[in-house]
């Protein structure tokens, strides 16, 4: 794809060259001409020598552009700001605090949707007004207040710098131990693990995959073997004269 987009670029009309080209994997984000837009994807889509990529645009719409999870909103006097982007099929259907996982991926969802709000809207009001859609779309998910709270009191607090001494054979971690999670118990033994200096990681133990996805149904050993023995013991008999 890189060697491609070199090409297209460089060969490319001078009437329709982009001014900004930034891609992410099969999105990107150009700024061009309004009228060669039509243009600039004809010749991008003949650039391919093989027709096995095809281009196609989506313009501004009212001064706003999405681009992965930001939308980007031009000002009247040209200046952007930048906004989180929604989907209009988006449900805001995230992981259930009450469904049984450990509590640390429960608060990582609100981690996740804080921190984005943070490195993403530009202008205050905007962030006011993400953080009230976050609260408001995890409270429907089940999510306490409390939980909220809690992570945005982590996320305040300064991280400390570590000087990183060399570690001794007594701190040292001694590997790895997966386990499946079971509320209130979990929890104990990687406590435990912890002060031996052994990482626990937690997986689901009862799933919806688990009960619900039977693609096939469980053969018997002892019947395979049976009745490999009487097809053996036919093809025997129709061998004889």
């Amino acid at each position: 794809m890189e060697h491609l987009e070199d090409i297209a670029i460089a060969t490319a009309p001078l009437e329709c060259k982009p001014k900004l080209w930034k891609r992410y994997v099969d999105d990107i984000l150009e700024i061009v001409c309004k009228d060669e837009v039509n243009n600039l994807t004809d010749h991008l889509n003949q650039a391919d020598e093989i027709d096995s990529i095809k281009f196609t645009f989506e313009k501004e719409a009212d001064g706003k552009i999405p681009f992965l999870d930001t939308l980007i909103v031009r000002r009247d006097d040209g200046s952007v700001k930048l906004m989180v982007y929604r989907k209009a099929t988006h449900t805001d259907q995230y992981l259930n605090f009450r469904s049984h996982h450990p509590l640390h991926q429960k608060l990582g969802v609100v981690r996740t949707l804080l921190d984005r709000k943070n490195k993403i809207v530009t202008e205050e009001q905007d962030k006011v007004e993400e953080e009230t859609h976050i609260k408001g779309a995890l409270q429907n998910c089940g999510y306490p207040e409390w939980s909220i709270e809690k992570v945005k009191d982590q996320m305040a607090k300064p991280k400390p710098k570590k000087d990183r001494p060399k570690k001794d054979d007594s701190t040292k971690s001694k590997g790895l131990v997966v386990i499946p999670y079971v509320e209130g118990v979990s929890e104990r033994i990687s406590r435990v693990f912890k002060s031996y200096n052994i990482s626990t990681a937690m997986k689901p133990n009862c799933t919806l995959r688990n009960l619900l996805v039977h693609p096939k149904d469980k053969r018997d050993p002892h019947h395979s073997y049976k009745r490999w023995i009487k097809e053996a013991i036919t093809i025997r008999k129709r061998g004889k004269p």
